[in-house]
């Protein structure tokens, strides 16, 4: 009989038995021996049906081809760009898959991205650790201007994105800000009030340093508004009990 031993969420350890049985399998994270699913790494459990999984809370960000990352130009050669993506190796932005347009040889190539460009790419192939080669055809894709970038844990990523897009929308939109988020953990952030701007990054990295804890949401939710001076609209529910509560008061009154 097949039975799971932690929750989700839960915080984990390498060697720690997750499920015993064949009724769950082994995801990211996780490897199964015998009849025992067992964890890799230290991490959260995450449920998903059947398939147990390990976000890590810690480590350096590993590319992934169709991996979408923010980086920064860090040298120009006679080929293309050299890109600082939080890797060991600098990947490359090569003269093909720079731009739509044809860029000749011997163009100055500073005309397009200049040393210190903040660019969103895509990763188009990984050969080995040493190889990483960068796109920037698709939609999307393009150089940024007008905002600075912050650093998150890699692994914090989907918890900054929340379910649907929820949690950095939630952020977006209470602070007016254009918020961009690679998986390699670096975040781009714009916007036209400064003050709004620095509430949006604080709330990030209140995410970086608490990802695990329970009604995180909540927390930031709550965090936002007291920083903005936003008032919590009320739920549905509340509204109609105030309303019900009023009718009954002005018919005792009368």
């Amino acid at each position: 009989m097949s039975e799971l031993l932690v929750q989700e969420k839960e915080v984990v350890i390498p060697g720690q038995i997750l499920a015993k049985g064949m009724d769950f399998l082994p995801a990211h994270g996780t490897f199964r021996e015998e009849d025992n699913i067992i964890s890799s790494m230290v991490g959260l459990v995450n449920l998903n049906g059947r398939l147990i999984k390990i976000i890590p809370l810690t480590g350096p960000y590993i590319p992934r081809r169709d991996d979408v990352v923010i980086g920064k130009v860090v040298d120009i050669g006679p080929w293309g760009w050299r890109v600082d993506i939080r890797w060991a190796y600098q990947a490359m932005l090569s003269l093909k898959d720079a731009t739509q347009e044809f860029i000749e040889r011997g163009t100055d190539l500073t005309q397009f991205y200049n040393i210190g460009d903040i660019l969103m790419v895509r990763i188009v192939n990984v050969s080995g650790s040493k190889v990483i080669d960068l796109g920037m055809k698709g939609p999307g894709l393009r150089k940024l201007t007008e905002g600075r970038m912050i650093q998150i844990t890699p692994s914090k990523v989907p918890r900054l994105i929340g379910k649907q897009g929820s949690m950095i929308t939630m952020i977006k939109e209470k602070t007016e800000t254009r918020i961009l988020v690679g998986q390699n953990g670096n975040v781009w952030i714009s916007g036209l009030d400064p003050i709004k701007e620095k509430v949006a990054v604080d709330a990030i990295d209140i995410i970086d340093k608490e990802s695990q804890s329970e009604g995180l949401t909540d927390s930031i939710e709550k965090y936002l508004n007291d920083k903005l001076g936003i008032k919590k609209e009320k739920k549905v529910e509340e509204k109609k009990e105030e309303v019900k509560e009023e009718k009954e008061s002005k018919k005792k009154e009368k």
